[in-house]
């Protein structure tokens, strides 16, 4: 096989270098399987038929019965891809030798590499692109390109990490659950190739059918979710493993919004919008892979549940009610067709006990899911119990039992709705006809209805596209009160009349131009209540000007505000928040509010912009939605109101530029006649408080 001439390479984006190179070399070979140089060696030696394979070694010889050369000078042509895993102080030389020879591709096995940009730069002018350095390797089954530790069966879940040993680990696992790896990438430093560029090089991946996905950073964040969103599209699910769910970044927040919602929730928030799963563990990524890959998405959330054991049908149906998938009770027809079969007394309503009819006939198991597949009346089957293990304690019932596993299989092939087993012998030679055939197989039940619930959720969460922001607008100067009120008024948002007040004589002036009782705000407050920064109640004039006295003695200069007190019976405090998160994007908030919002923790958070229809599925998320639709006779609060504010906080925190911009109404009072901001904080990267002009300070009476 022919390889590419000596001259400098061009940069390929498309990144086809790393997919399926003419030519490959090792530089760093071994002979000892000890070494990473042997694994690399041996990988790269099973795509030989492919493409021409070049190991490079010091001490010359042959390696796998391989011919070695000593160097890349003294190979016969320039190999595309080039896989380095020498000493790290020999990292720069071995990339400068293989640039000058106008290599193409770089993975780099050697951690510790010094001076990484410089590397980085140097990899870049030469128009060449690198994997690593840090990185435990690459697999391709389509091209069989193997430069990685270890084997990989082929099959269809791509695997991207950060970690190259997390990674390495979800491949194990995923391989324990009969499932196959399409492509393996181990990312590394990243100090050229990105994860968002991997996983945009998956969109067109043809044996790819699912991506599981480890992050340990966010580091192109929005490219990474883009991409995520082109691979739902394009029927290739992404299962996230992410970490850094912690809230030590929100104890430093200076608004609720921030100070209410953890990292995680904002990856939860972009994995919605992509259609993307976030899991906890690796083994759940797995879980959900073998869902996806062997009955694909449910049509819904109904299960029904078959189990040789009314205790494990029981748990079954807890496990999936608390994990959000309905265990619908099954019409009287369905109900009487399965009683036909089996044994007086049996649940039939679902969970389907067989009570004992599987030990009897192993085609007992066969028919009660058939029939429940068949139904119509639920979108997925569990079968749950002793099946599976027949064949393991009484080897005469093996090729019975393996026999109506294949019946199984293909009942649900033709229902189209997936069939999953929760087996006490996962691990048989029945449990791997299932498995072959595409139906994943569970040790525990945790397992199998997490599995579920995760394609459930996945069905119920297909992606949004985000729609464009407008042209982007630089926040006003300052911060505080006065120019948040003034931008959201300016979205359509209602707030009380008020007047910014410098003195007594302008809170005396402001108090005859407005309607008692008032409010008096140090507007340039972040958190007014824990500073004294708030009175209400305030009757008549000079109530005020003796509330501002006291507290200008207090706090100082700054821009107060004097305001109409809302005194509005039944009325419920909602915050409404948004934030441009550095790596994320624009995100909106809405939730329980007032003074003790950080007690109640009860928000949802979404990226923006947002519809109506968004905003309206928001409210109805949150835990306190009962007092929004009335509760114990109270009258109900004008929820359109409430969406079109969550709309117009996520059209303008889309719109302001600005990394870090934070914009908040808290507390939003939303009542029968509408909603009315009655606080809220603009907060960007400057820190001065200069009063700002609203230009209109008529406000609304």
């Amino acid at each position: 096989m022919s390889e590419i001439p000596r001259s400098p390479g061009t940069r390929d984006s498309g990144l086809a270098v790393f997919r399926d190179p003419a030519s490959v070399a090792v530089v760093g070979a071994s002979a000892s399987p000890a070494k990473w140089g042997y694994w690399l060696a041996r990988g790269a030696l099973t795509g030989r038929d492919r493409r021409v394979v070049h190991l490079v070694t010091r001490g010359g010889g042959e390696i796998l019965g391989h011919p070695t050369a000593a160097s890349l000078d003294d190979l016969p042509g320039v190999p595309e891809l080039v896989a380095f895993c020498v000493p790290a102080s020999e990292v720069p030389g071995v990339v400068g030798q293989a640039l000058a020879l106008g290599v193409r591709g770089l993975l780099g096995i050697t951690t510790g590499v010094p001076d990484e940009p410089a590397l980085a730069a140097r990899v870049a002018a030469a128009g060449a692109r690198m994997i690593g350095p840090g990185s435990l390797g690459l697999y391709d089954a389509e091209s069989s390109l193997q430069i990685a530790w270890g084997d990989f069966p082929p099959g269809h879940l791509a695997v991207v990490s950060q970690s190259g040993q997390v990674g390495s680990e979800i491949a194990l696992l995923a391989q324990r659950a009969g499932l196959g790896i399409s492509r393996f990438v181990s990312v590394g430093s990243q100090l050229d190739v990105s994860t968002a560029d991997l996983l945009e090089d998956l969109v067109d991946h043809p044996m790819t059918r699912a991506v599981g996905v480890y992050l340990e950073s966010f580091q192109h964040g929005r490219r990474i979710f883009d991409a995520i969103g082109a691979l739902r599209a394009a029927g290739r699910p992404v299962i996230l493993l992410a970490v850094g769910s912690s809230e030590a970044g929100a104890r430093a927040a200076r608004s609720h919004t921030s100070a209410l919602t953890s990292p995680m929730e904002l990856v939860d928030a972009a994995c919605r919008a992509a259609g993307a799963l976030r899991v906890d563990t690796p083994s759940a990524l797995v879980d959900v892979a073998a869902c996806l890959l062997g009955g694909g998405l449910p049509a819904g959330p109904r299960v029904g549940i078959v189990s040789d054991s009314g205790g494990q049908g029981a748990l079954a149906a807890d496990r999936a009610s608390r994990r959000g998938i309905r265990v619908p009770e099954l019409s009287a027809p369905l109900a009487a067709e399965l009683a036909a079969f089996l044994p007086a007394g049996a649940a039939t309503a679902n969970p389907v006990d067989l009570a004992g009819a599987g030990e009897r006939d192993l085609g007992t198991y066969r028919e009660a899911a058939v029939g429940l597949l068949r139904s119509g009346e639920v979108d997925s089957v569990l079968l749950s119990g002793y099946f599976g293990r027949y064949g393991l304690d009484s080897p005469a019932l093996a090729e019975a039992e393996q026999r109506v596993a294949a019946e199984l299989a293909e009942a649900a092939r033709a229902s189209g709705r997936p069939l999953l087993l929760h087996s006490m012998g996962a691990d048989g030679d029945t449990t791997r006809v299932l498995r072959d055939a595409g139906v994943p197989v569970f040790p525990t039940i945790d397992a199998a209805t997490d599995a579920l619930a995760g394609a459930v959720a996945l069905r119920a969460h297909p992606g949004r596209p985000l729609a464009a922001a407008e042209e982007s607008v630089a926040p006003p100067a300052g911060g505080g009160y006065w120019p948040a009120r003034a931008l959201l008024r300016g979205a359509g948002i209602a707030f009380p009349a008020a007047r910014p007040v410098a003195d007594a004589r302008q809170v005396a002036d402001a108090a005859r131009e407005l309607r008692a009782p008032y409010v008096l705000k140090a507007g340039w407050l972040e958190h007014k209540s824990e500073a004294g920064g708030v009175r209400i109640g305030l009757t008549d004039g000079p109530s005020a000007v003796r509330a501002f006295t006291d507290m200008y003695a207090r706090l100082g200069d700054g821009p107060y505000v004097l305001e109409e007190q809302d005194v509005r019976p039944d009325v419920i405090e909602v915050i409404v928040g948004g934030r441009r998160d550095a790596h994320l994007g624009p995100m909106v908030t809405v939730g329980a509010g007032g003074t003790e919002a950080e007690l109640h923790r009860d928000t949802v958070t979404e990226c923006a912009p947002v519809d109506r229809e968004q905003a309206h599925a928001m409210l109805s998320a949150l835990r306190c939605a009962p007092l929004l639709a009335g509760w114990r006779g109270r009258p109900a609060v004008d929820t359109e109101s409430l969406a079109a504010a969550v709309v117009g906080v996520s059209r303008l925190i889309a719109r302001l530029s600005g990394d870090g911009t934070e914009l908040e109404i808290n507390p939003l009072r939303a009542g029968a006649d509408g909603a009315i901001a009655v606080d809220a904080l603009l907060v960007t990267r400057r820190d001065d408080h200069a009063p700002d002009t609203d230009p209109d300070t008529q406000g609304e009476s």
